[in-house]
């Protein structure tokens, strides 16, 4: 496709964007950018939070995963509808009645202030590396597909795809993010849907051809019930599916910023409950697509790439499809991507502006400039982490730290767990090397799990264990009175 006429795609995109932060930023003080002043309404909010949870990663890999696990994917999805329930009825409570603006503030309250500092770092930890790796996915195809041709580098790309951010996130926040999420869920769905459509047509569907074809295909068996070795287990993937929303998205300041927007908590518990029902179908047409994809190349006779991530990529860019299927594919990769990446910026501004500088006894002004400054410091964070991606150009390298970042959330689930689930008390000075302890035994666990455990190979499961291992670490330190 035209570099040019993307650029001019993408930049009216931008202007849309840019033209929502500054009717949704105007008067936004400390209170609308940390948490929109608590008036979005819970609509909006579920929405949005549909494009935010489906990172730019998931829009190109759940439809690539359909080959080799064909809809294994929705027994996760069926346990992040457990792990929701918990959220809303257990960990959203919480948060309203303590009035926290970060989550991670109930640590402080609940066992002491190195507990609170090493459950925000975490996140920050975890939130930067994930969003820079996003984003490094975003900025590569924008090289590829529009840069390039005009010789600009890679610096320079990356630089403008953070300043884009920047600007319409600086004023408003959470206040903006909440409208601008809304417009990236809707053009990453049109994205999907469209594809769907007009593979459809190639091939001579209708609806009921569309589900005959692919339920009668060999990719959509959803449900794996036998072999507890097999990472698609169905027990596993529930389990790790409800473990996961809970911690990705009850225990991770940049999701419950979003629903702490909300005017009360029965709007925020509708916001939740929402948001979960809709996720389900909403991966269910990406699985769909991915059958699609595959089935279509087929019978096309084309090539399937070597790595299976590429493959919505090439058929919807590769001419195989009418061009308005590229148009949309590309803008549904950067609303995906962005989606999740401007609302990680807002978060992690929020999250090392409140709990690591902290803000009491400052005035607005003061939190003001503090968060503003933050928040080009963090921008410029993710600018050298994604520059370290491209510098070390190794794929292993970069998923490595990309899954090592995934471990961080182990002991956020463990404090968590231990916090809700006892009365114990722990000796606040040993929390960090508990959290950092358990982490690392995790690691040494899953690289010798199959040699240790008869050929047993973790999954998402590990995030269980590695909260597990931190509770017990918890436990180990307990004091001896209670609260």
């Amino acid at each position: 496709m035209n570099p040019v006429f993307l650029a001019l795609i993408i930049a009216s995109y931008f202007a849309l964007l840019l033209a929502i932060s500054i009717i949704t930023g105007r008067n936004a003080g400390n209170k609308g950018f940390f948490l929109g002043n608590r008036k979005s309404p819970w609509y909006i909010v579920a929405f949005g939070m549909i494009g935010a949870s489906l990172s730019g990663v998931t829009f190109i890999s759940v439809p690539g995963w359909v080959a080799e696990s064909q809809f294994a994917y929705m027994q996760m999805v069926l346990g992040y509808l457990l792990g929701y329930l918990f959220i809303a009825y257990v960990l959203m409570p919480l948060y309203y009645r303590l009035n926290l603006t970060s989550i991670y503030s109930y640590l402080g309250t609940r066992f002491g202030f190195r507990s609170y500092k090493t459950g925000a770092s975490f996140f920050l930890l975890s939130r930067i590396i994930g969003a820079s790796f996003r984003l490094f996915l975003m900025a590569s195809v924008l090289q590829i597909a529009i840069f390039n041709a005009w010789h600009v580098p890679f610096w320079l790309t990356v630089v403008l795809t953070i300043l884009l951010i920047w600007l319409y996130t600086f004023r408003g926040g959470i206040k903006t993010i909440i409208w601008t999420d809304t417009l990236q869920t809707l053009f990453m769905l049109l994205s999907v849907t469209l594809t769907v459509i007009f593979i459809a047509r190639q091939m001579g569907l209708d609806f009921n051809g569309m589900v005959k074809t692919i339920s009668e295909s060999k990719y959509s068996r959803i449900f794996f019930l036998h072999d507890w070795h097999d990472k698609r287990f169905f027990l596993k993937q529930f389990l790790s599916g409800a473990f996961i929303t809970i911690v990705m998205t009850g225990l991770d300041q940049d999701m419950m910023q979003k629903n702490l927007s909300c005017k009360n908590i029965r709007e925020a518990k509708k916001n939740m409950i929402w948001f979960s029902i809709v996720l389900v179908p909403v991966n269910l047409l990406f699985l769909s697509l991915g059958a699609l994809l595959y089935i279509f190349a087929f019978r096309q006779g084309i090539p399937v790439p070597a790595r299976a991530d590429d493959l919505f990529t090439v058929i919807a860019t590769g001419g195989y499809l009418p061009s308005v299927v590229a148009v949309f594919f590309m803008l549904g990769l950067i609303a995906a991507a962005y989606s999740s990446a401007d609302s990680a910026l807002t978060a992690l501004t929020t999250s090392f502006t409140v709990d690591i500088l902290g803000t009491k006894n400052k005035t607005e002004d003061q939190i003001k400039h503090i968060r503003m400054r933050v928040h080009l410091m963090i921008s410029g964070i993710m600018v050298l982490i994604i520059l370290f991606f491209r510098a070390v150009n190794n794929e292993s390298v970069i998923s490595s730290l990309f899954t090592a970042a995934g471990y961080t959330y182990g002991p956020l689930l463990g404090l968590y767990t231990f916090g809700l689930f006892t009365r114990m008390q722990v000796k606040d000075r040993w929390v960090p090397v508990v959290a950092v302890l358990s982490p690392v035994l995790c690691y040494i666990l899953n690289i010798r799990s199959e040699a240790w455990f008869n050929g047993y190979h973790f999954g998402f499961e590990m995030l269980i264990i590695n909260g597990f291992l931190t509770f017990l670490g918890l436990l180990l330190i307990r004091e001896k009175r209670t609260s």
